[in-house]
This record gives structure tokens, sequence and C-alpha cells, in this order.
């Protein structure tokens, strides 16, 4: 059985943008992910038998997911005061609001 193994710092990668990515490739290959000394283990295995052309273009694939997972992971936390701030503001018109309508 072809495995593809992509390795990855622990100190510069989340375990959640890791596993956001197993997920989101999950139609094209089972992902396995180990914690092995400073470094996670990704073992990708294809659903289906690819050509050897194909087996890089998963990898970069996966490899595109988690960068795009770690992205993520950057601006929600960027973000987290603003958005805990526009939430609060919504939830509060919303509650005067009803309180408003039973009055």
């Amino acid at each position: 059985m072809l495995e593809i193994l992509v390795e990855f710092d622990r100190s510069t990668h989340s375990i959640g943008a890791l596993r956001e990515a197993a997920y989101r490739i999950i139609r094209e290959a089972s992902c396995q992910i180990d914690a092995v000394g400073d470094r996670y283990l990704c073992r990708l295995t294809p659903k289906q038998a690819p050509v050897s052309a194909g087996t890089e273009d998963l990898r970069e694939h996966f490899l595109d997911l988690v960068t795009d997972e770690i992205l993520r992971e950057k601006v929600a936390a960027e973000t987290s005061g603003v958005r805990d701030v526009i939430l609060a503001l919504a939830f509060g018109a919303l509650a005067t609001q009803q309180e408003d309508a039973r009055a």
C-alpha cells in the first residue's frame, strides 16, 4: 500500500491545523498523524492508487491545506477581540429588542 509521509515541526505547526487539513483531504486520502519527538508525522494513504506524479500532487495539496489552516488559526487569534465585541453588541441589541417586545 502506497504511503506518503509528510513531516512537520511541532513548534511551528499545531495539531489542530493538521487535523483540519486531514479532514479536508479525506475524499482523496486517509491521514494518520503521529507525534514523534519534536515532529508530527502525517502518513497519507491515497484512496485510489495515484501515478507517481499524483503522489507529489497529493503531498502538495496536503501542504497547501495545512498552510491554509495555519493562516485561519492566525486570523482567528488576531481578530478574536473584534469578533467578541461584535457578538456582544449583536446579542445585546437582540436582548434589548426582546425586552421592548415584552413591554
